[in-house]
């Protein structure tokens, strides 16, 4: 049996870390007109490398971490949590006073940015984001809409959410997502775990989504990525990405690939279907932005 003292020291340490928490947090907001609001976003796409991509660019000595610690790579402040306000958002990014001791230190401009796949499929976190930092520079990752669809898949039966197959849930996602974007329209503060979670099919209609950060930002502030770019050459990808930024060129010992989800091969028919499906739009999304995407190639 757990005596009363046992329980009130298993109790204290969750205590004080809840309470440095909020310190941290509450010091971030205090100071968060000193903290300049970030120089670049990676907006999209889920399941796409946005997660290694975040990773190799914070090894980088010019390109600090979010604050607090525990913030891994967004604030989620534009799809999320817009009714907290910007110096919430503020809040996480360095001080200038912190910009600039890391720019003395390591003789090169800093670049601080957020990494946020929800952002591009958000209806309006374009407008958001265009109102609050026009000159922003955006980072999009565009993986072959068949396996980003299923890899979004598995990570969301890996954690327990989805209890469909992927055939099944292809099949559901009309019905579980019906509804969802004309409410975060109504609603402008509220958040849809069905149309984050769902979205296994829609979110591969990249051109819809991106129409809106097209119309609002210039083309030189984008920078379009093909995920299988940085799965085939990393190294490659991160140098054409510092050199998007302006940073100072800075080699990496390894690029370890972040929530890889090995499984067994998308079932040929459901494959079939999805390449179908997607053909269309994949050949606007080419023409539109002039890019050589290989996906239909690789398909075949």
């Amino acid at each position: 049996m757990v005596s009363m003292r046992d329980r009130v020291k298993q109790l204290v340490p969750t205590q004080v870390t809840t309470r440095v928490k909020e310190s941290l947090v509450d010091y971030g907001v205090r100071t968060s007109d000193r903290r300049p609001l970030p120089d670049f976003l990676i907006i999209g796409t889920k399941r796409g490398g946005t997660t290694s991509l975040w990773n190799y660019l914070i090894q980088h000595p010019l390109v600090p971490r979010l604050f607090p610690a525990w913030n891994t790579k967004s604030a989620h402040y534009f799809e999320e949590h817009w009714g907290r306000g910007e110096a919430w958002y503020r809040s996480h990014f360095p001080t200038e006073r912190q910009r600039d001791a890391l720019a003395k230190r390591h003789g090169g401009p800093v670049r601080v940015g957020e990494a946020a796949p929800l952002y591009m499929f958000h209806p309006l976190a374009a407008q958001r984001v265009a109102a609050l930092m026009p000159t922003v520079k955006l980072i999009v990752l565009l993986r072959d809409p068949v396996e980003r669809a299923y890899s979004h898949w598995k990570e969301r039966r890996t954690h327990g959410i989805e209890p469909l197959d992927f055939a099944a849930a292809l099949a559901a996602e009309p019905e579980r997502t019906a509804g969802e974007r004309e409410r975060l329209i109504a609603e402008p503060e509220s958040f849809s775990e069905p149309y984050d979670w769902y979205t296994y099919r829609a979110r591969g209609r990249y051109l819809e989504h991106l129409e809106p950060w097209l119309e609002r930002f210039d083309r030189q502030q984008i920078l379009f990525l093909p995920s299988e770019d940085l799965y085939r050459d990393s190294r490659a990808t991160y140098r054409r990405t510092l050199d998007f930024l302006g940073l100072p060129a800075y080699d990496l010992p390894n690029f370890k690939v972040y929530n890889d989800r090995r499984s067994a091969p998308l079932e040929p028919t459901v494959r079939a279907e999805l390449t179908d499906y997607y053909r269309p739009y994949n050949d606007a999304l080419r023409q539109r932005l002039g890019l050589d995407l290989d996906w239909a190639d690789r398909a075949a």
